[in-house]
C-alpha cells in the first residue's frame, strides 16, 4: 500500500476490558467532498443547580447525537450547557443547541438530550407509603397474637423444663 495517506474516519473502537487500552479501530475511508453521517457524542458541562441543590437528578437522555457533514466540518463532540437546569422538569432538547452553520442535524429536534428529574418518583413514593402501611399492620397483629414471652433464666439457673401437652405419650427411643 506504500506510504499514500487517505482521509479516514474511526468508526468503531473496541477497549481490553482490563487495562482499556485499545485492541481493535474501524476505520472508514471518506471522500473529503462529500457529505457523511455520523454521530457525535455529546458531552456535559458545568452542573446543575437542581442537582447541587438535591432537589433532582440529572439524566441523560442522548449520549450521541446523528449529524450530516463533510468530513472535515464534522465536530469531535458537542457540548451541553447543564448549569441553566435549575428546578425539576427542566430539560434540554436537539432544538435548543448551538450547532455550526456547516453541521445539519438529523436527530429529530424535539429529543430531550437531559432532564432534571425527581429525586423519588411519586410512583416509588406511593409505593412505599404502601409498603410501610403494610408492614406496621402486620407488626401490630403479630403482636396482638403473640403469646406473652416469658423472662429467660437468670445466671446460674437451669431453665424450667418444658411442658408436655397433655394427651402425650413419651417416646421410646
Amino acid at each position: 500500500m506504500g506510504s499514500e495517506k487517505r482521509p479516514v474516519l474511526i468508526h468503531n473502537v473496541q477497549y481490553n476490558p482490563v487495562t482499556n487500552s485499545p485492541l481493535h479501530v474501524d476505520f472508514f475511508q471518506v471522500d473529503l467532498k462529500e457529505k457523511v453521517a455520523a454521530k457525535v457524542p455529546v458531552e456535559l458541562l458545568g452542573s446543575s443547580p437542581a442537582v447541587k441543590d438535591k432537589v433532582g437528578v440529572l439524566l441523560t437522555l442522548l449520549g450521541e447525537i446523528e449529524v450530516e457533514a463533510l468530513p472535515a466540518d464534522l465536530p469531535e463532540k458537542i457540548t451541553v450547557d447543564v448549569s441553566r437546569l435549575s428546578k425539576v422538569d427542566d430539560v434540554i432538547k436537539v432544538s435548543d443547541l448551538s450547532i455550526p452553520s456547516k453541521v445539519k442535524v438529523l436527530t429529530d429536534s424535539a429529543s430531550e438530550i437531559v432532564k432534571v428529574a425527581p429525586l423519588v418518583s411519586k410512583e416509588a413514593e406511593a409505593l412505599a407509603k404502601e409498603e410501610a402501611e403494610k408492614a406496621a399492620a402486620a407488626a401490630a397483629a403479630a403482636a396482638a397474637e403473640a403469646p406473652s414471652v416469658e423472662a429467660p433464666p437468670a445466671p446460674g439457673e437451669s431453665p424450667a423444663p418444658a411442658e408436655k401437652p397433655a394427651g402425650e405419650a413419651p417416646k421410646k427411643e
